[in-house]
């Protein structure tokens, strides 16, 4: 566990990317744009836990039409600050044979959780997938050709958190964008 010293000290040390209103206007401008392809679709909408859940809630808050809520949860992090492989904890209990899936996550880095859900819905008969990301980290390490059809907000090539991402399964509660000190 880490102690509440070396979190403090984390967030001390870290840059603000982006402050709570920016996030917070960045995800209006997404939720409008995506509602105009999706909301005829009475989709079911899947955020990926853990991270995806905060911002999920802020896409909802503007979605008025009808939806589904379901989960999904692939981790190739589980509390490390570098991937490994792609592990699918939970499947969502709604059946998505012949509907249209909105897959909400917080972050695009390397790309290949998102293709695998991606590919995973498409296996379970989904009619159609949209990804809906907050963050897509500016690398040239994707390691997929698959993009995300709508993204909120860019981030340098830095370890971020808040707004749902971690640090160490940590700090996803903090309500700006953050990037780690590079000393850290």
């Amino acid at each position: 566990m880490i102690s509440t010293a070396e979190l403090e000290r984390v967030h001390a040390n870290a840059d603000c990317l982006y402050a709570e209103a920016v996030v917070e206007k960045a995800i209006t401008k997404c939720a409008e744009q995506t509602a105009a392809e999706i909301a005829s679709q009475s989709p079911v909408v899947l955020p990926v836990m853990n991270g995806g859940l905060s911002f999920a809630d802020r896409l909802l808050a503007h979605w008025d039409f009808p939806l589904e809520l379901d989960y999904i949860h692939f981790s190739r992090y589980r509390g490390a600050l570098s991937g490994g492989p792609n592990k699918q904890i939970a499947e969502p209990q709604t059946a998505i044979e012949g509907r249209h899936v909105v897959v909400v996550d917080d972050i695009f880095d390397e790309g290949l959780t998102l293709a695998a859900i991606v590919d995973w819905a498409k296996a379970k008969g989904a009619s159609g997938v949209t990804t809906v990301i907050l963050a897509d980290k500016q690398h040239q390490r994707k390691q997929t050709s698959y993009r995300p059809d709508y993204v909120a907000l860019t981030v340098p090539d830095r370890y971020v958190y808040g707004f749902g991402m971690d640090y160490k399964g940590w700090l996803r509660n903090k309500r700006g964008i953050y990037a780690l000190a590079e000393q850290v």
